[in-house]
């Protein structure tokens, strides 16, 4: 698959969701040499959460079930769009100012048949 298509499938997967665990697309800019995408900034110190994982060492149980349900949440919203992510891992995990999940990375996702 050319490099033209996969952009342009994960950015109509991107327009599908709409949930406060998935990372937005606001807007996307579309000229004749260059494709823009705008897409919400997960700022604060959070980081993925594979970095989160790694410089904590461990993580306490309830912290690792607030991550997880919101992991699942962000999961079931896709597949009642018929959206399977297909890349989930704790670098595609990033963490807000407040260290809620954001799912990102829908460069291998793709739409169920």
């Amino acid at each position: 698959m050319q490099m033209l298509e996969k952009i342009k499938r994960e950015i109509s997967i991107l327009d599908c969701l709409n949930h406060p665990h998935i990372t937005r697309l606001y807007e996307l800019v579309d000229t004749p040499t260059d494709i823009f995408v705008v897409m919400e900034y997960v700022a604060g110190e959070g980081g993925e959460l594979f970095d989160h994982i790694i410089q904590k060492s461990r993580l306490c149980e309830s912290e690792a079930r607030r991550f997880f349900q919101q992991i699942v949440s962000a999961v079931e919203h896709c597949h009642q769009h018929l959206i399977c992510h297909r890349d989930l891992k704790p670098e595609n995990v990033l963490l807000d100012e407040n260290l809620n999940v954001k799912v990102g990375d829908f460069g291998l996702s793709n739409f169920m048949r």
